[in-house]
C-alpha cells in the first residue's frame, strides 16, 4: 500500500473515531455503520481520482459529487432522476428532511430518535467533515490543518452531549488526529530519507539528540489542538431537555449575573404541537381567579417582523425584581385585579422560558433566571429550564372598557416607531386589505375590533392545523387569499395589518388557559399550545384580541355591539377537537435577530426565538439556481476531458503553413503526440531525443508500421526545427498525429480508451500551468521597485542602533 493511501485511510478513521462522540444524542447507533460506508467509498474515489492523476480541485469535486450521489441513493432516491442523479426536487427533498431533522432535535430528549432528518444530518455531517479532512490531509498534503474539522465535529458532538463518559470520546478523537499526524510524518519520511538532526547545541560526550524539527512541529500542532478540543467544549451549552430546544445553557459568570442567555425554540412548533395523537399535560394549576377564560399562559412575545419571520428583539436583561413594576402604558383609572396562580410544570417539559399570566406583577420561583423587563418575560440562565419546575405568580387581570380603548392617547413616539415597523417587502395585498376591512372605523379601537371580527366572523377563514405555516412576508399574502389556516397565521396576519395601520402590535406566544380538572386544578396540554396578538393603546397597555376563530375566548372589551353578531359570550371555550396527526414533516424552525437599537441602555442580552417555517414550495428563482447548481455538478467531471478536446483542437489547427510560424506548428504536433501517448498510458520521458522518444512510442504503443512512419514523420519534423537553420513547414502533421492517436486506440483496452477519454493523464498540465503563472507572478511582485523600496526600508536600522 502506497503512502498516500495509507494516509487516506487514517483520515477516514481519524473522522470515524471523532464522530463517535455523537453516538450518546441518537439511538440507534446504526447511522454510524451507514456513514462509514458512505465515507469508505468517498475516500475510494479519491484515491482513484489521485493515481489518474486528476487535478486537486477537479479530485476534491469528484469526492463530493460521488458523495451527494450516495447520500441521493440513499435519502431521495424516489426524486432523483436515474434514483440516483440530483436534480432540483433532491434538493428541495434535501431541505425539508433537514427542516424536518431540526425540528425532531429540538423536540426530543436525549437520546433522540433516528428520523429520516436526524439521520440525514448525522450521515451528511460525516461526509462533510470526511471530505474536509481527506482534502486537506490527503489531497493537499497538510494533516495538521485537518484537525480543524476534526476538532469541530468532536466540540458539536461534546457541547451537545450531557457529559458522562465524555473523556472516552474526548480521548477517541484525539487518538484519530494523532494517528493522522503520525501518517502524515511517516509518508513525508518516507519519500525524504531520515531525517537528521543538526549538531548538539549542548557540551558533552554523549548529548541527546533531542527531537527533529518535524517531530518538534508534530508535537506543537498536536499539543495546542488538543488543548482547544479540551477548551472549546466548556463553551458550548449542555443541553438536556432536546438537542437544540429550549434548553440551552448561558453563556456567562455568575449565577444569574450576567452573560448572553443561550435559549431557542420556546415553543418548538405549535403545529405540531396541535396535531399530536396524544394530549400529553405540559402543566398543571390552580389559581384564585373566579374566572379563567382570560387567563392565557404566556411565554414570549414576538415583537419584531424582518420580512421572513416574527421574533423577539434582542433586549436588555436584569435580576428577577421582588415585584414589577406597574405595565407600560397601564393608567390608574382601568379596573384591574390581582390574582395569585400556582404552577407545576410536567418532568419532561423543559422550557427556557417562563410561562406565566400576564401581566405578572411577580414571581416565587427558585433556580437561576433573568429578567426581561419590555417583554415582561423569565428565561433561564445557565442551563435552568421549567422541567418538574413548581412556583406561583402574581398577576393582573385587566379589564378596560371599550370607551377606555377608544378614547386612548397616541402612544410615546419611539413605541410607535418601533413597533409599527413593517418590512419594505410585505406585500401591497396586505396594506389594501387592511384599509378595507377597517373602512369606516373613527379610531384604532374600532379599527382593531374589525380586524378580529374580519378574521373570526365575517371573512370566511377556516381553521386547519394542516396548513403550512409559511415564511417571509408572501406567507400572509397567500394566507389572506386562501382564508386556511391556524393560530400562528391569524396572528401574524392581524399583526402585520395593525402595523401598516399604525396600531403598534405584537404576537404572544404560549398556551390556553386549559381544560378544567374534578380536584379543582387546570390541565395545560400540548394542544393547549396558541399564539394571539397583543395590540397597545395609551392608558391600558398591551391588550389581547382573539382574532383565531374556534381557540381561545374572545376578550369581553372587544365584543361588539352591532345587531345580529354571532360573537360567543365570553368566558365560553371556542376548542374544536383537533384533525387527526399528519405525517408530513414539521415545518417550523427557529430564527435568530438582529441587534435592534432601544432607547434604554443595552445590558446582557435576551433569548432570541420565533416561530417560523418553510413555504409551500420554492419559488423559480431557487428551483433555476438549483437546476443550474446541478448541472454544473454534472459537469465537473467532463472538465479534463473539454479541456484536452480543447487543446487537441488548437494544437492540430490550419497554422503551420509558412516558415514564420513553421516551428511553433510542429512543436505544437509533437507535445500532442507526446501527450496522446501518456493519455494512453505511455508516460513522457523529457531525457530523450525526439527520435528516440517516437521509437519508445512505438514500441510501447504496439504501433503497426504505416503508423508507425507517421510517428517518425513528426519526429524528424521536430528535429529540422530545431536544429535546421531555416525551417520549413512540414505538410500532413495533423494528419500523422490523427493516425497516430487511432492506432493507439487499436491496441489498448476499452477501460484504457475510456480513461483517455474522460480522465486524461495529461490533464495535469492544467494545474503545473497555473503554478507556474503563479509563480511568476509573485516573482515579477518581489521584484518590482516599490516592494523592494518597502523591503529596504523595514530592514534598515533604526536611528538607535549602530556604534555611537
Amino acid at each position: 500500500m502506497s503512502g498516500r493511501a495509507r494516509l487516506a485511510l487514517c483520515a477516514a478513521a481519524a473522522t470515524l473515531m471523532a464522530a463517535s462522540a455523537l453516538l450518546p444524542l441518537v439511538t440507534p447507533a446504526t447511522w454510524l455503520l451507514q456513514a462509514a460506508f458512505l465515507l469508505a467509498v468517498q475516500t475510494g474515489v479519491g484515491a482513484a481520482a489521485r493515481r489518474v492523476p486528476l487535478a486537486r480541485p477537479l479530485t476534491i469535486a469528484a469526492q463530493a459529487l460521488v458523495s451527494l450521489m450516495l447520500l441521493t441513493l440513499m435519502f431521495a432516491r424516489e426524486q432523483a432522476i436515474v434514483g440516483i442523479i440530483p436534480g432540483p426536487e433532491v434538493f428541495q427533498h434535501f431541505g425539508v428532511l433537514l427542516q424536518t431533522g431540526g425540528e425532531d432535535v429540538g423536540r426530543y430528549a436525549i437520546p433522540a430518535p433516528l428520523s429520516d432528518g436526524i439521520r440525514l444530518m448525522m450521515v451528511g455531517g460525516v461526509l462533510v467533515i470526511g471530505l474536509a479532512v481527506d482534502a486537506l490531509a490527503v489531497t493537499l498534503r497538510s494533516a495538521a490543518p485537518a484537525g480543524l474539522p476534526l476538532l469541530a465535529l468532536y466540540s458539536v458532538a461534546a457541547g451537545l452531549s450531557d457529559g458522562g463518559a465524555g473523556w472516552l470520546w474526548f480521548l477517541l478523537a484525539a487518538a484519530g488526529y494523532l494517528l493522522l499526524l503520525l501518517a502524515e510524518g511517516r509518508d513525508r519520511l518516507s519519500q525524504w530519507g531520515r531525517v537528521f538532526g543538526g549538531a548538539p547545541r549542548t557540551p558533552g560526550p554523549d548529548p541527546s539528540p533531542g527531537a527533529v524539527a518535524p517531530i518538534r512541529t508534530g508535537r506543537r500542532i498536536g499539543a495546542v489542538a488538543l488543548g482547544i478540543a479540551l477548551v472549546v467544549p466548556l463553551g458550548l451549552p449542555s443541553l438536556d431537555g432536546g438537542l437544540l430546544d429550549g434548553t440551552g445553557t448561558g453563556v456567562g459568570s455568575g449565577s444569574g449575573g450576567g452573560g448572553t442567555i443561550s435559549a431557542v425554540n420556546p415553543l418548538v412548533s405549535l403545529r405540531d404541537s396541535l396535531n399530536v395523537d396524544e394530549d400529553r399535560q405540559v402543566m398543571s394549576y390552580n389559581t384564585n381567579s373566579e374566572e379563567t377564560q382570560d387567563l392565557y399562559l404566556r411565554i414570549v412575545s414576538l415583537d419584531e417582523f424582518d420580512g421572513t419571520a416574527w421574533k423577539p428583539s434582542k433586549r436588555s436583561i436584569t435580576d428577577v425584581p421582588e415585584t414589577f413594576q406597574t405595565p407600560p402604558g397601564l393608567g390608574d383609572e382601568v379596573q384591574r385585579t390581582e390574582v395569585e396562580t400556582n404552577i407545576a410544570a410536567a418532568d419532561w417539559y423543559a422550557q427556557d422560558w417562563l410561562p406565566m399570566p400576564y401581566p405578572a406583577s411577580q414571581v416565587d420561583i427558585s433556580g437561576k433566571w433573568r429578567y426581561e423587563p419590555v417583554g415582561r418575560t423569565l428565561v433561564g440562565d445557565h442551563g435552568q429550564t421549567t422541567r418538574g419546575l413548581e412556583y406561583s405568580v402574581k398577576s393582573l387581570i385587566v379589564q378596560p372598557t371599550a370607551k377606555q380603548l377608544a378614547d386612548a392617547q397616541e402612544p410615546p413616539g419611539w413605541l410607535r416607531r418601533e413597533f409599527t415597523d413593517v418590512p419594505e417587502s410585505l406585500p401591497p395585498m396586505v396594506y389594501d386589505t387592511a384599509r378595507q376591512v377597517t373602512a369606516g372605523a373613527s379610531n384604532d379601537y374600532e379599527r382593531a375590533v374589525k380586524l378580529q371580527d374580519w378574521f373570526a366572523l365575517e371573512g370566511g377563514f377556516v381553521y386547519d392545523t394542516e396548513v403550512q405555516v409559511g415564511s417571509g412576508s408572501q406567507a400572509i399574502e397567500r394566507f389572506l387569499r386562501d382564508k386556511e389556516g391556524f393560530c400562528v397565521h391569524f396572528s401574524f396576519a392581524m399583526a402585520s395589518m395593525a402595523r401598516t395601520l399604525g396600531i403598534p402590535a405584537r404576537v404572544a406566544v404560549g398556551f390556553t388557559p386549559g381544560s378544567p380538572q374534578s380536584d379543582g386544578t387546570m390541565s395545560v396540554g400540548l394542544r393547549d399550545a396558541h399564539a394571539w396578538p397583543e395590540l397597545y393603546f395609551e392608558g391600558v397597555g398591551w391588550t389581547r384580541f382573539e382574532p383565531t376563530p374556534n381557540r381561545g375566548t374572545v376578550p369581553e372589551y372587544t365584543r361588539t355591539t352591532t345587531p345580529g353578531t354571532t360573537l360567543p359570550e365570553p368566558g365560553t371555550s371556542q376548542e374544536v377537537a383537533p384533525r387527526p396527526s399528519s405525517a408530513a414533516p414539521s415545518t417550523s424552525e427557529s430564527c435568530t435577530a438582529e441587534q435592534r437599537r432601544l432607547q434604554e441602555p443595552c445590558g446582557s442580552e435576551s433569548p432570541e426565538a420565533a416561530i417560523t417555517a418553510t413555504d409551500d414550495g420554492p419559488p423559480w428563482p431557487q428551483i433555476l439556481l438549483w437546476v443550474l447548481g446541478g448541472l454544473a455538478v454534472l459537469a465537473i467531471p467532463l472538465l479534463p476531458m473539454m479541456w484536452r478536446t480543447r487543446v487537441r483542437t488548437v494544437r492540430l489547427g490550419t497554422h503551420g503553413r509558412t516558415e514564420a510560424d513553421a516551428a511553433a506548428h510542429t512543436l505544437a504536433a509533437w507535445h500532442e503526440v507526446t501527450d496522446t501517448a501518456w493519455d494512453f498510458g505511455i508516460a513522457p520521458d523529457e531525457s530523450q531525443t525526439p527520435r528516440k522518444a517516437a521509437a519508445r512510442i512505438v514500441r510501447l504503443g504496439h504501433l503497426d508500421p504505416a503508423t508507425a512512419t507517421s510517428v517518425h514523420r513528426i519526429a524528424d519534423a521536430v528535429e529540422q526545427v530545431l536544429y535546421a537553420p531555416r525551417p520549413r513547414p512540414t505538410p500532413g502533421l495533423a494528419d500523422d498525429v490523427r493516425r497516430m492517436t487511432d492506432g493507439l486506440r487499436a491496441t489498448v483496452s476499452s477501460g484504457t480508451r475510456l480513461r483517455a477519454l474522460l480522465a486524461p493523464r495529461s490533464a495535469v498540465r492544467v494545474m503545473w500551468t497555473a503554478s507556474e503563472s503563479w509563480a511568476s507572478l509573485k516573482s515579477r511582485v518581489l521584484k518590482s521597485r516599490a516592494v523592494a523600496r518597502w523591503t529596504t526600508l523595514v530592514r534598515r536600522p533604526s536611528a538607535g542602533q549602530g556604534s555611537g
